[in-house]
């Protein structure tokens, strides 16, 4: 394993991966440390939707997103000889007439009609309450999170590229020229921590909030669906009569148990949404790395410019982490100013 390298990352979630990834495409070195004390990554849904469903407006810079995002997760399914993008329809069920005409109006609007089926359709499944029908979204799926992140470590395992400790924010020695870390030297570190910022002497002062999430896992034969269903949760099909469902929203609890609370208030919302018998095979909790403006936190410590953030992906990581990356990339390298919604420096004095 390389003693110098160009950079040394900080976890391997989705900022991680997206962040080496940039890095590859630039031909630089890199090691990255990862502990998995962070699981929020591993236990999300992992759905892209261009679209808040409960409001029925366009998520933030979706388009961009999307443009990147697809193509490249297609690129790591095909260096990892893997498949990680379930392309699915999201289908939001309406249990009013005032809901069914909130639709009509979004759909119409120049920001959402590529994404939005302007017609009202009949959920193709078993079981599925919506009587009033639903509403179609398009440009919609689900990554397989759990694996592509456990086959990029096996991936950087085998290039000598991944170091399976706790990074020691402590051993940190910064030069003139270079970051010194134990017996290795680079020119940054990018750390890409979520919720473990709070544990960060460098940008712990950042505004992560950090919302738990809980999630279940079902075993559900008779439902027989093929799309997501966005209700009063999601469910998405996992294959085989499985099927994710999710999530709760915790701003209180910093943990990642799984709770009888988060348990009861997913099954009670899920009632309400499908009619048919299931089993809870899993029960799965993490903690979303969530920001009060709902913005990434991206940039250089206004002190110390070899040390640098990528976090605050919350909910949308699977859309948002490989557009962050390249924009961080060239902030880093080509001193292009990031946007400021998304600059750390938003921030003042907190960084």
């Amino acid at each position: 394993m390389e003693t110098s390298v160009d950079y040394i990352i900080v976890g391997l979630g989705l900022a991680g991966i997206a962040m080496v990834e940039e890095l590859k495409r630039q031909e630089k070195t890199f090691v990255v440390y990862e502990d998995s004390s962070q699981t929020s990554s591993l236990v999300a849904g992992g759905m892209y939707n261009p679209v808040i469903l409960k409001r029925f407006t366009p998520v933030w810079n979706a388009k961009e997103q999307l443009d990147v995002a697809i193509p490249f997760y297609l690129s790591l399914e095909k260096e990892l000889s893997a498949s990680f993008d379930q392309p699915l329809d999201i289908y939001r069920t309406f249990k009013t007439i005032e809901e069914q005409n909130n639709w009509f109006i979004a759909s119409d609007k120049p920001a959402l009609q590529e994404y939005m089926h302007p017609e009202l359709v009949k959920v193709e499944a078993n079981h599925v309450v919506a009587p009033y029908q639903a509403g179609r979204v398009r440009h919609t799926g689900r990554i397989r999170v759990r694996e592509l992140v456990s086959a990029y470590r096996e991936y950087l395992k085998e290039n000598g590229q991944l170091i399976e400790e706790t990074f020691r924010h402590d051993r940190i020695l910064t030069w003139d020229t270079h970051i010194e870390y134990k017996n290795r030297t680079a020119g940054r570190i990018v750390f890409c921590e979520g919720n473990g910022l709070k544990n960060n002497p460098f940008f712990k002062k950042l505004p992560l909030n950090g919302t738990k999430g809980e999630l279940l896992t079902i075993h559900a034969p008779d439902l027989k669906l093929h799309d997501i269903i966005k209700s009063a949760v999601f469910v998405l099909p996992l294959g085989n009569d499985l099927y994710k469902v999710g999530a709760t929203f915790n701003w209180a609890d910093k943990t990642n148990v799984p709770t009888q609370e988060g348990r009861k208030e997913l099954e009670d919302k899920l009632k309400t949404v499908i009619t048919c018998d299931y089993k809870i095979v899993e029960h799965e909790a993490g903690v979303r790395p969530t920001t009060g403006d709902r913005r990434p936190l991206l940039g250089v410590h206004k002190d110390n410019h070899r040390l640098v953030l990528f976090n605050g992906l919350g909910t949308r990581g699977v859309m948002i982490a490989p557009l962050m990356a390249k924009k961080l990339y060239q902030c880093i390298e080509n001193n292009q100013a990031l946007d400021r919604e998304i600059d750390i420096s938003r921030f003042k004095q907190k960084n």
